[in-house]
């Protein structure tokens, strides 16, 4: 048996790994660089195109416990983030390029494998559809004619780059906020005067216009900052340039402080933490010029948005990631309406795990909504309301847990995940069927 995995991204690459390890050979379809999207600047598989940061490993954060969830189930983007790894304080950023290519000689080392470059047009059995938030028109009209439902869309912008020898040092600091972990990012301060003509001209700088078929919806965990700037001048110090926890670090009090974190391990490229923009090129360099340590920044990447489609998958999409209306064609990832890195890529694990359970007819693995991975699949499967993107948080969690202190509470609910998959995966034996780990 043969499975195709129509996508290259994050949960597209889980999935090929999840079927490879046990067996199963995979032609995993890639449409690039035949046929580019507005966004993607390399031909790679699981390309990231927004941050280089897969947020937090702390096991007290939904990030950090949805990684561990992640680690019990095999997860090759997991193997490769740590392979990769760049120096980010208590989260998990990688260096673009290696992460990626040692995911692709990862699968490439299966002789079941075979990567091709075409776009995929029309979905048939024995497909996982992990064509992630970029997915083409003709498979979007597949999509759409399949499920019989409008597809869904909201907006995202990503981060600029810039070279760290055109940071000016003198008026810049390594550190970390309450000195968590080493001092991993470049901080650029500013004092209140800076801050506010900074604010002014951001709100009041070009944009790129969106068409009038285009407006929708700008997801709000990828919110431009010209956007957030203009809920408030003092919004940001609140938000992406908050000034707190580097009181012993500066002599002075900054107003705002603008966070650079690495791209790589040659320490030679670094991204403006939360500065996603829909401002012109010509007005990135000027307004991001205003702040002191970014006078003659030089950048290798501008920031731009760009459309995210996914679908209404409650209804349409079971909770095994098939199909309602033929269980042999599942999906994965973003198109299903989860937002982020590790959720994308936990829903690509989940769907290879049962495509392959259905090849060899075995049940399907079932999650407690009370363990990150199963609440998103309820999620995705069930909700009712108006859907929108989610993200892993301990509210989607059934049942509450009831401790005052915050901290204890989120580790009680993070150890009692982790317990309840560990059970999971001894009693449905979801492990016992893998033959060839690598």
């Amino acid at each position: 048996m043969k499975v195709r995995v129509i996508g290259g991204g994050l949960a597209g690459i889980e999935a090929a790994y999840q079927l490879l390890i046990r067996g199963i050979t995979v032609d995993l379809y890639e449409m690039r660089p035949v046929l580019n999207t507005p966004i993607h600047t390399t031909p790679f598989l699981a390309e990231l195109v927004c941050s280089n940061s897969l947020k937090s490993e702390d096991i007290s954060t939904a990030q950090g416990l949805l990684k561990k969830e992640m680690s019990m189930l095999n997860s090759l983007v997991i193997k490769a983030a740590h392979f990769s790894k760049v120096p980010a304080g208590s989260a998990l950023a990688v260096d673009r390029m290696k992460f990626s290519k040692f995911i692709e000689a990862k699968l490439a080392s299966f002789n079941r494998f075979s990567l091709i470059r075409e776009e995929v047009k029309e979905i048939q059995p024995f497909d996982i559809v992990a064509t992630g938030p970029l997915s083409s028109s003709s498979i979007c009209s597949n999509i759409e004619n399949l499920l019989g439902v409008e597809k869904l869309y909201f907006y995202d912008a990503v981060s600029p780059i810039i070279t760290k020898d055109s940071i000016d040092f003198t008026k810049a600091f390594y550190g970390s906020r309450y000195n968590k972990g080493t001092d991993d990012y470049i901080n650029c301060p500013l004092n209140e005067k800076e801050y506010y003509l900074f604010c002014d001209e951001l709100i009041n700088a070009k944009t790129v216009i969106l068409k009038n078929f285009e407006k929708r919806e700008i997801f709000s965990g990828c919110m431009p900052i010209e956007e957030m700037a203009r809920k408030g001048m003092d919004s940001l110090r609140f938000g992406p340039l908050r000034p707190v926890g580097f009181y012993n670090q500066v002599n002075e009090k900054p107003w705002g402080i603008v966070q650079l974190r690495k791209e790589d391990n040659y320490d030679e490229l670094y991204n403006l933490v939360g500065f996603q923009t829909n401002l012109t090129f010509t007005e990135q360099k000027r307004v991001f010029g205003l702040i002191p340590a970014l006078k003659n920044a030089d950048f290798v990447r501008y920031g731009v948005m760009h459309r995210n489609t996914y679908i209404k998958s409650p209804g349409n999409i079971s909770s095994n990631l098939n199909f309602v209306k033929d269980e042999r064609i599942f999906f994965a990832g973003q198109i299903l309406g989860v937002e982020g890195y590790m959720e994308s890529s936990i829903m690509g694990i989940i769907a290879g795990i049962n495509m392959a359970r259905y090849i060899n007819k075995k049940p399907y693995i079932k999650f407690s909504t009370d363990t990150l991975s199963g609440a998103l699949l309820d999620y995705v499967s069930n909700y009712k309301g108006d859907y929108q993107p989610m993200p892993v948080n301990f509210e989607l969690f059934e049942n509450k847990i009831t401790i005052k202190d915050k901290k204890a509470r989120k580790l009680a609910y993070s150890n009692r995940a982790m317990e309840l998959i560990n059970q999971h995966i001894i009693e449905q034996k979801i492990n016992d069927d893998i033959i060839n780990l690598r």
